[in-house]
């Protein structure tokens, strides 16, 4: 199969999501957005020896993935996410894969997710926040 090259559509990427160490992740249906954004922790110092110039090195790396979702009640993935909103400590961990529209897989093990929103009214709003070491995702299901 040849590779996709050029601009892609953002419809082509995908999220799944499952929990962690297992052998399946499942789409998060109905995603209807996503931004990503990468941090970098920068330390600073001012030694004698540079004569007033500042040094600098990075110490750190992050990436922030935001995805919306509508809810879907029903759907594997979106019910995983839904699930997460009222665990603590190891339970509420999970592995996450960001699939490319070129084919490239990055995954996330052992993610923490932290649901900041919990909304219940005519529809159901979750927004989840998961974070690995230095990554930092957040999945919004509404």
């Amino acid at each position: 199969m040849a590779k996709t090259t050029g601009v892609y559509p953002c419809y082509d990427n995908q999220f799944k999501i499952g929990a962690v160490g297992a052998s399946t992740k499942n789409t998060i249906a109905d995603c209807t957005t996503f931004s990503v954004s990468f941090n970098d922790g920068v330390e600073e110092w001012s030694p004698f020896d540079q004569q007033g110039w500042t040094r600098r090195l990075k110490t750190a790396k992050s990436i922030s993935i935001s995805v919306t979702a509508k809810r879907n009640v029903g759907d594997a993935g979106n019910d995983f996410v839904a699930g997460l909103a009222f665990k603590n400590g190891r339970e509420a961990e999970a592995d996450v894969d960001w699939t490319f529209p070129d084919g490239t897989v990055v995954s996330f093990s052992d993610a923490v997710v932290n649901v900041t929103a919990f909304q219940l009214g005519e529809r159901l709003k979750i927004r989840i926040n998961t974070e690995l070491f230095s990554v930092y995702a957040v999945f919004s299901l509404f």
